[in-house]
């Protein structure tokens, strides 16, 4: 069991920033993929960013590439979400998300309760 919980949402206006935080316990982080994902009303949960917890590799989605950053802090088993040059587009509740690999596969097996994020014009 991976307990997950997000914090760090709120409303900022379109170009600024906010960072949200994951914080992880329940479980060795040492061979998990951490992620954050987003939804938006009446729109399909959408991949924004992962990160390997060893060795620290990420990868992003197209629309935050270059905008966002996923780090993790191995001391606090915390993983953040840098998020600048907000666009209204960004508003959606962001979930965070820790899988292992398992049939060949890297899965998404647990979930925190979202954080909303609200991005004004």
């Amino acid at each position: 069991q991976v307990q997950l919980v997000e914090s760090g949402g709120g409303l900022v206006q379109a170009g600024g920033s906010l960072r949200l935080s994951c914080a992880a316990s329940g479980r060795t982080l040492s061979t998990y993929r951490m992620g954050w994902f987003r939804q938006a009303p009446g729109k399909e949960r959408e991949f924004v960013a992962y990160i390997w917890w060893s060795g620290g590799s990420t990868y992003y989605s197209e629309s935050v590439k270059g905008r966002f950053t996923i780090t993790r802090d191995n001391g606090k088993s915390t993983v953040d979400l840098q998020m600048n040059s907000l666009k209204p587009e960004d508003t959606a509740v962001y979930y965070c998300a820790a899988g292992q690999s398992r049939g060949g596969r890297y899965h998404n097996d647990w979930w925190g309760q979202g954080t909303q994020v609200t991005v004004s014009s």
